[in-house]
């Protein structure tokens, strides 16, 4: 006999103590886990009895339970496992989502809550959930088409054994030597309550013996715990929203309710069925930069075919799970060949078309619900106007920020800001940050506030870029208010540039003393028309990037060559007004030199920058502070 000891991965033997100790106190999940292991397992053997007719069956599940032993037993007839699968799937790989498992109970360990069950079903890793109820599991497996059985073996601990194993036929048992508290999983009951509870859509009978009266005597028999209904088949009338949330649950791994649901049918040229959720919250493997590739389930005519099927649905909608079950597409294609096939690109089209549809609705008619949702999956559809040109309005028309005149936290689409713009605006302005109390502050949205413009505050780095890709929105421009110049209505503009151009010939002297002052620091100094209180502020020339995006492509390791800016003066301001008569008085002196520097200083801490030489603005400060004291000393 062939028996091999073997040590747990350390990220495997960590997730082990954590759950038998018990982390959960929703037990029963373990249930729903290898459940939902065994239904996955013949979904994969009944789509290869497609090509391999003799390898098709009655597919079922069965569970039973030895109270002399304290065992509860989870069999199916599906694919089963080698003995390298065996060891790979259950052994010693700790899977992407492992870690970011173990990373996330343990945080809500140190914030004193307890870990959600749903992080089981989340990161993929179900079958250790046998641990929270069994203090020993025993797996014996047979793969499909071979005659080899597996046995494993193990108490949780720091290693497993793989020796040769009995099988009849193909599948898997999973045997688990049960824990004194959950006794309780060896009566039919229990168990049947659960898979009402989790697993009743699961389209294999689950089946268990079990005792029952008749009359004085006993007898045993034999249910199915399951009613097997392909849920997206039956009519919604017909459907309990228990029933929804439930199917959801499975299909998706997230314990949570949907935020919504669509039922939908396509007759005629394509005829297909669908019933897609979206998400209600982000899930935590997206958290950590994984994409969703088993967000929907592709059937053809009930027949599970693959959870891997980008062509569905566009990339940018994972936060859609669900089903799509086709009556066109052949039953033995590949999934190469759904990757090219135009039945699935009309079946992309049609839900793609459906789903952004219903988001508009849910944001017109149920607008905080759909603010919730946008707090969640927002960059996801941001992500969709670089990715899908088809639909960019419709994403377009999705999207929410902040804006100047607005209170804190209201969001408004732009259409919301366009339709209350003042005639007088011919662009739509915008600015770009960390956080709103900064930007409210920036000196360059004086003249836009006195003119009543609105500005939107984009806080999301990827905020940048998708303005940048769209260019314009309902055939006005999308213009930062950090470059360029920024333009008025044609009474207001005109009077602007009289000033600025007046203010540039009267301040000439200030200007080339500045320039020379500040020649490794900024690419000009001009007299602004933005400012009305501050004295000075700098911005980006009109193809340079703002200093915010160069901060995320330098926080993104991207190379962001160092631009120098403009340096842009409010004629009309006391600071201003005297370095202008100290340049015409002694253009050449050292304190015009510090006194440039400190000015651009400012402006640096005006839009939230870092100082070059913090120390040396901090001792000029000082100083300067010291001259006006003792001068206002003397003069007393």
């Amino acid at each position: 006999m062939s028996k091999s000891k073997l040590q747990f991965k350390t990220e495997i033997q960590q997730l082990l103590d954590l759950m038998i100790h018990s982390v959960y106190s929703n037990g029963e999940i373990f249930v729903r886990e290898l459940v939902a292991n065994a239904a996955d397992a013949i979904d994969k053997a009944r789509f290869l009895s497609v090509t391999q007719p003799d390898a098709a069956r009655d597919w079922e599940i069965r569970i039973s339970a030895d109270k002399e032993a304290k065992t509860l037993t989870i069999s199916d007839n599906g694919i089963g496992m080698t003995r390298d699968e065996l060891i790979k799937n259950i052994g010693t790989i700790a899977y992407s989502g492992t870690k970011a498992f173990i990373e996330a109970v343990n945080k809500a360990k140190e914030e004193g809550k307890e870990a959600p069950p749903e992080l089981i079903g989340q990161f993929g890793i179900g079958f250790y959930s046998a641990f929270i109820a069994a203090d020993k599991v025993l797996v014996e497996t047979r793969k499909s088409g071979t005659e080899e059985a597996w046995r494993w073996e193990s108490d949780g601990k720091s290693d497993f054994t793989v020796s040769d194993g009995h099988r009849d036929d193909q599948g898997t048992t999973v045997t688990l030597f049960l824990k004194e508290d959950f006794q309780e999983y060896m009566d039919y009951w229990r168990i049947s309550s659960v898979i009402r509870k989790y697993s009743d859509y699961i389209a294999y009978p689950i089946r268990m013996k079990h005792t029952v009266k008749d009359g004085d005597k006993e007898k045993e028999e034999d249910s199915t715990l399951n009613t097997m209904k392909a849920i997206w088949l039956r009519p919604e009338s017909e459907v309990k929203e228990e029933e929804y949330e439930s199917f959801y649950q499975h299909i998706s791994q997230d314990y949570g309710k949907p935020a919504r649901r669509i039922n939908y049918s396509a007759e005629g040229t394509s005829e297909f069925k669908a019933l897609l959720f979206f998400a209600s919250r982000m899930p935590f493997q997206f958290r950590f930069g994984e994409k969703n590739k088993k967000g929907v389930h592709l059937y053809v005519k009930r027949v599970f075919i693959t959870d891997e099927c980008p062509g569905l649905l566009p990339e940018y909608m994972g936060f859609v799970s669900g089903v799509v079950d086709s009556s066109d597409l052949p039953l033995n294609i590949s999934r190469e060949m759904l990757q090219n096939n135009p039945m699935v690109a009309r079946i992309n089209k049609a839900l793609t078309g459906r789903i952004l549809s219903e988001l508009a609705k849910m944001l017109e008619s149920e607008r905080e619900k759909f603010e919730t949702f946008y707090k969640e999956f927002g960059r996801m559809l941001k992500e969709g106007i670089h990715l899908d040109w088809a639909n960019r309005e419709k994403l377009q028309d999705l999207l929410l920020f902040q804006t100047m005149n607005n209170p804190a936290g209201k969001l408004v689409t732009l259409k919301e800001y366009v339709d209350a713009m003042p005639s007088s605006q011919k662009a739509i302005y915008y600015i770009s940050g960390d956080s709103r109390e900064a930007l409210e502050q920036s000196p360059q949205l004086e003249m836009l506030r006195k003119q009543n413009f609105d500005v939107l505050f984009l806080l999301d780095p990827v905020d940048e870029f998708v303005f940048g890709e769209m260019g314009k929105y309902a055939e006005k421009d999308l213009l930062s208010v950090s470059k360029g110049d920024v333009k008025f209505d044609d009474a207001t503009q005109k009077e602007l540039e009289e000033k600025t151009k007046k203010a540039a010939e009267e301040g000439k002297d200030l200007l080339e003393c500045l320039k020379k002052a500040l020649e490794d620091k900024v690419k000009e100094v001009r007299f602004s028309a933005r400012l009305t209180e501050s004295p000075c502020c700098l911005v980006s020339d009109e193809h340079d990037p703002t200093m915010n995006m160069q901060r995320i492509l330098k926080a993104m390791d991207q190379n962001a060559p160092a631009l120098k800016r403009i340096l842009e003066l409010n004629a009309e301001n006391a600071l201003i007004q005297g370095l202008k008569k100290l340049c015409e008085k002694d253009p050449g002196s050292e304190k015009v030199k510090e006194y440039a520097e400190m000015l651009y200083d400012q402006a640096l801490i005006a839009e939230g920058g870092d100082l070059p030489d913090p120390v040396r603005f901090a001792k000029r400060t000082a100083a300067l502070m010291a001259d006006a004291i003792n001068l206002n000393l003397s003069e007393k």
